[in-house]
């Protein structure tokens, strides 16, 4: 199969000590940190193409517009959703949405570009030198 648009991905997690603002230094309540529905968000995308990318090839996030619509505390799970909606050549672009148990705590877009992973982790080396 191919990486084309309509393709699907989840991620989730329960919010509890260690993903929330307080822990990730975003905020002074103890709720699910909006660094990490973003995290969630990536990760859904990731799911949704992972399996259709070629040996030696990978994605990297380059782009989020999100809204966190609203707060989730500890205990309860947090999913997210995301749709490819477009694909231009490298060039993935994604739908994503988040729900806790009771409501829809966030939406956005997501960009995505496929790279060859050797030629990427090779760079990163090179600027440490």
């Amino acid at each position: 199969m191919e990486i084309k648009t309509g393709l699907k991905g989840e991620s989730m997690t329960v919010v509890r000590d260690g993903n929330t603002a307080m822990d990730f230094g975003s905020g002074n309540v103890p709720v699910l940190a909006t660094p990490m529905l973003i995290a969630l968000m990536e990760g859904a995308a990731i799911n949704a193409v992972e399996r259709f990318l070629p040996d030696g090839k990978a994605t990297v996030g380059t782009l989020i517009e999100c809204r966190h619509l609203a707060a989730t505390p500890k205990g309860m799970t947090v999913t997210a959703r995301a749709e490819l909606v477009e694909v231009d050549k490298r060039r993935l672009l994604f739908k994503v949405e988040a729900y806790d148990e009771k409501e829809k705590v966030g939406e956005g877009k997501h960009e995505r570009f496929i790279i060859d992973l050797n030629k990427f982790l090779e760079r990163c080396r090179d600027k440490n030198k």
